[in-house]
């Protein structure tokens, strides 16, 4: 389940640096909303595998980052909530801030590097 999660969790990363750059230039990220939905569904599907596999035996315990998982999930849960204010924002037609959208990115991003250290410990 770990491994499905960081693989959905990579889609997402990856997306979200796709519509990131598809963004700079125009600012009218409206024409790329199925790269968008694309990108939370795997995001959201990669934090839910994530909890499921964070219930089962606890895993780097001898390297000492058997916390690893669930500091992840918390920063990543954290850029979901973020994620869907921006939902919201652009379903209301509203510009999007650009704090919002980087301190979105910047807890996904953190999030999605703990869960690699978690992964590959």
């Amino acid at each position: 389940m770990l491994t499905i999660a960081f693989t959905l969790l990579a889609l997402a990363v990856a997306l979200g640096t796709l519509l990131a750059v598809l963004d700079m230039p125009t600012g009218a990220a409206t024409r790329q909303w199925p790269l968008a939905a694309l990108h939370g569904i795997a995001a959201l599907g990669g934090l839910g595998c994530l909890a499921l596999a964070l219930r089962g035996p606890v895993r780097g315990a001898d390297q000492g980052t058997a916390s690893f998982g669930t500091i992840s999930a918390w920063l990543l849960a954290a850029a979901a909530v973020l994620g869907l204010g921006l939902l919201a924002a652009r379903l209301r037609k509203r510009r999007l801030s650009g704090f919002q959208i980087g301190i979105h990115a910047t807890l996904a991003v953190s999030g999605f590097v703990v869960l690699a250290a978690y992964f590959f410990a």
